[in-house]
């Protein structure tokens, strides 16, 4: 991946704070290329209510395509706790929520999947009302 063409981690602070200690505490100093702690230790950390609206944070209803095989797929991404794929919510230490939070919708990703590298374009966010 061009590191040129990354797209911006923006992410609120109160996301950042839980984020950062569970990453520190689950990873250690696991900090390659594609994993959740990579993507903290880049992210541009904004107040609450200074987050764009169509930024991917916990909880947010998310909608994305995959681009090769153009598969649509809608979840939300959640505290590891809290994932459960029956009711698509994924874990933020997923490849996938790793690779989408901080993103915002109209941006697109090439992540490292366990099937390979892959390719997603984000087509919706709706921010959880709680």
């Amino acid at each position: 991946m061009n590191t040129n063409q990354k797209n911006h981690v923006i992410l609120c602070e109160e996301d950042f704070r839980m984020l950062k200690q569970f990453a520190e505490n689950f990873s250690g100093t696991n900090v390659n290329e594609m994993s959740l702690s990579y993507e903290l230790n880049r992210a541009i950390v904004v107040e609450n209510d200074e987050l764009p609206a169509k930024s991917i944070r916990l909880n947010s209803q998310v909608t994305v395509k995959e681009l090769v095989t153009n598969k649509v797929m809608e979840f939300s991404i959640v505290m590891p706790a809290y994932a459960d794929i029956r009711q698509n919510k994924i874990s933020v230490l997923t490849p996938m929520g790793a690779a989408l939070i901080g993103l915002c919708e109209g941006e697109t990703v090439e992540w490292k999947m366990p099937a390979g590298l892959k390719r997603f374009k984000v087509l919706d966010v709706i921010q959880s009302a709680g």
